[in-house]
This record gives structure tokens, C-alpha cells and sequence, in this order.
């Protein structure tokens, strides 16, 4: 009998699968990687060292208005650690420097006062000048033209504003945008919503390219690359975070330059190679990124790398925080077949993009292939039926459920972190 180690809410639980059923498990390497020194330090080595670019203190010598985008409640970026020394950094070439550090909410509901504590800190938040990005609102926004795929480039005016623009974020595998990290933070993290809405059209998240992993000829990257430029984003940090949400390895610098340095040193960590298998079980990597269904979709494409067709995928995500996103939920509420769903969202043009459209194209994908079982104690069991997903209150219980469905000899893969991982 094997003992497996999953993610689930602030926590792990441990699942035991009988060694005749386990046929392998997919981890990324991050967790196994020796760091020298302490997060900070690697933090320090980081921005003292960037790629392709003067420090950080040099780049501030002058300026008058910087802006630092940060990442919202969503995102487990180390913020308590990273953005005090990022700001150090600022502070050493510029002490009297305007700082604005706006929090890149993309198209999610906007951080509340109390997640900012909890995320950045008290000391942070009282003496700092942080504000929300909110893509829906006109005033706070700029138009800059067209993207190079023809959608709309209305993006935050204080970015557009600022005389040096710099980020923080982390890397890791995305399940459509390739990484995350560097120009993520301004598209989506500060654009509008109907820059994100066509940056998320359905033709893009249906390319084979739109893929954990792939960057080179996706076209949401060309997208967000493009406004990352436009808005000259002059210099990153981004971190890399093992299973304990604990720094590993850290990138600064140019842009682009820094970030495909990160997104190399993940790859080689996060790729793993699929065993096919009919039940595939996995997680959302615990808190934040496990604290709603439509965020749990990520976890999900990984488990349907390597899931048989007609197999069951098995998922662990707390979803405390419910649906995630009330078009998500109505759409399956009120369709009978994935397939439908899957069939209509693919006819939308661009343009005409709704709310969350691509989470369901996504949720639809693998339901047409997969059933999923999503184990969760803190969601309304209900609301996960009424999404098209079986419920199960515990992993053994979720295990039992599909042996029934595959049978008692079913094969096993179990992928403990689904987003930390590209199923090659």
C-alpha cells in the first residue's frame, strides 16, 4: 500500500492506494531542489544580479511616479517576502520615489481588506500606497489600440502613466497562457475586461498551442507580450514557489529576457512524462489557488494529460469561495450536455466573448472525455452537481467511487500538484 502526499486547503491530506492499482505518480522535481541560502536571500542574489538589465536602484535614479504591480488573493506569490525587498531595491536608487503598488486582480472580484493583510502584511498595508485594478471600471482605464490579434488594448491609466513600470509575480505552469509570470501581470492582471475577454476568445483557448508549458506560437502569449512592451514593463521579479509555497529560485530583470530564463529552470523541474492510466487523481495545489471550482479547472488539464479517455479524474479543491465565477456556474447549471456547451462556445466570436467563457470551454473539454469527481468539505455539494461534477466529501471516498465506475483493477496516476506540473 502506497501513501501519497496531496494538497488540499492550507494543508495536506495523505491518500493510501493499494500498490496492484498505482501505476505511477507525476511530481514536479521543485519540491526535491536544494536552494542555497534563505528565501530572502535568494531574493537579494536575484535583484542584485538581474538578466539583461541594470539593478533595479540604477533603473529608479529620477523617476517620479513608480508603480509596482503585485499579484492578488488568488496567487500564492511570497509577497510578505518579496515586495519589502523589492521596494528596498527601489528605495536604495531613488528614497524619496512616489510608489504605487496596484494589485493585478485581471478579471477576478477585487482583493478585500482583510486578504491584503493576510497576503502583504500589516506593516505593508498601513504604510504603503497599494490600490485594486478593476477592470470594469471605465475611469481607471486607457485605450492604447489594438492588439495584435484585433482585440481591444485598454489597460490601467497608471501604469500607462508611471515613468517606471515594474512587476512581481511568480512562475509555474499555466494551464493556457504556457507560464505565468512576467507580462501576465499586465495582461490580464490590469487590463480591462473586454481586453480580457478577447485575449481569452474561445479559437485561442482551443489552439494547440494554448498549452502548460508552450509560449513559442500561442496566441494569448503574443497577445500579452505585446501589451507587457507597449507599456514598457521595464523590470520583474518573479519567484519559484515548491509545495510549501516556500521560495526556490528567483528571476529579475528585463522582461521578456528574465522571464524565459524562469520559465526554462520550471520547465526542467515541472515536466513529466504521462502514464495513461483510468483514474487520474490531482489537486489545485491547495490554498489560494484550490479556493474555487472555476480556479480547480487547472488542476483538472493536468490530470486529463494523462487520464484515459472515458476515465475518471479525481480532484482535490477545498472551493470555500464556491463557483468562482456566477457565468462559469450558470452555464452548466443551465445546459444538460458538455458537449453543448463546448459546441456553442466555440461558434462566439471574438468580440463577442462572454464572462468566464473560457473556463467553461475548458471544464466542457474534459467532460466530454472524463468524468470528475471533485472532493471538497468546505463546498456546497449541490453547486459542484449542478457544474456537471460528481461530489465526494473525502479522497477515499472519491477513490471508492471510481473503482466502481472502472472496476477494482482500475490503473492509478496520481498527480499531487496539478498546476505545478506539464504532462508531456
Amino acid at each position: 500500500m502506497a501513501t501519497v502526499k496531496i494538497p488540499y486547503a492550507r494543508d495536506f491530506v495523505d491518500l493510501a492506494i493499494d500498490d496492484r492499482n498505482l501505476i505511477g505518480v507525476l511530481a514536479s522535481q521543485a519540491d526535491h531542489y536544494q536552494s542555497i541560502g534563505t528565501q530572502e536571500d535568494i531574493v537579494r542574489q536575484a535583484l542584485e544580479n538581474p538578466t539583461a538589465s541594470p539593478r533595479l536602484c540604477e533603473l529608479a535614479v529620477g523617476k517620479q511616479k513608480i508603480v509596482v504591480i503585485t499579484s492578488d488573493h488568488t496567487r500564492p506569490v511570497p509577497s510578505k517576502i518579496t515586495l519589502p525587498l523589492l521596494l528596498e531595491e527601489i528605495r536604495r536608487g531613488n528614497p524619496v520615489a512616489d510608489i504605487t503598488i496596484l494589485i493585478a486582480t485581471g478579471f477576478h472580484r477585487l482583493t478585500t481588506a482583510a486578504e491584503m493583510l493576510m497576503k502583504f502584511g500589516e506593516k505593508l498595508v498601513h504604510e504603503e500606497k497599494f490600490i485594486n485594478h478593476d477592470c470594469r471600471d471605465d475611469a481607471s482605464l486607457v485605450d492604447l489600440g489594438l492588439l495584435p490579434s484585433g482585440g481591444r488594448m485598454l489597460l490601467n491609466k497608471l501604469i500607462v502613466e508611471a515613468d517606471l513600470l515594474v512587476s512581481e509575480g511568480f512562475i509555474e505552469p499555466h494551464f493556457f497562457a504556457g507560464f505565468s509570470g512576467g507580462r501576465k501581470s499586465v495582461l490580464p492582471g490590469v487590463a480591462s475586461a473586454t481586453t480580457v475577454l478577447a485575449n481569452h476568445c474561445s479559437q485561442f483557448i482551443a489552439s494547440e498551442y494554448a498549452r502548460a508549458g508552450i509560449l513559442e506560437n500561442n496566441p494569448l502569449h503574443i497577445d500579452m507580450l505585446y501589451a507587457a512592451k507597449h507599456v514598457d514593463l521595464a523590470f520583474i521579479l518573479n519567484v519559484v514557489i515548491d509545495a510549501e509555497k516556500r521560495i526556490i529560485h528567483a528571476f529579475a530583470g528585463h522582461m521578456e529576457k528574465a522571464h524565459l530564463v524562469g520559465c526554462d529552470f520550471v520547465a526542467k523541474l515541472a515536466t513529466v512524462k504521462a502514464i495513461p492510466a483510468d483514474i487520474a487523481i490531482t489537486s489545485n495545489g491547495g490554498y489560494p489557488l484550490d479556493q474555487n471550482i472555476y480556479q480547480a479547472v487547472k488542476g483538472m488539464t493536468a490530470a486529463e494529460a494523462t487520464c484515459k479517455e472515458d476515465g475518471v479524474i479525481i480532484i482535490a479543491a477545498a472551493c470555500n469561495d464556491g463557483h468562482g465565477g456566477r457565468d462559469f456556474y450558470e452555464t452548466f447549471l443551465h445546459c444538460p450536455s458538455a458537449t453543448e456547451i463546448f459546441e456553442t462556445i466555440m461558434k462566439v466570436p471574438m468580440e463577442e466573448t462572454v464572462p468566464d467563457q473560457w473556463e467553461s470551454q475548458i471544464l466542457a473539454r474534459i467532460l466530454m472525455k472524463h468524468k470528475v469527481i471533485l472532493v471538497s468539505s468546505h463546498c456546497d455539494p449541490k453547486m459542484i452537481q449542478d457544474m456537471h461534477l460528481l461530489h465526494a466529501y473525502s479522497l477515499p471516498e472519491a477513490l471508492a467511487m471510481a473503482y466502481q465506475m472502472k472496476g477494482e483493477h482500475a490503473s492509478v496516476v496520481v498527480v499531487p500538484d496539478g498546476v505545478a506540473v506539464i504532462v508531456a
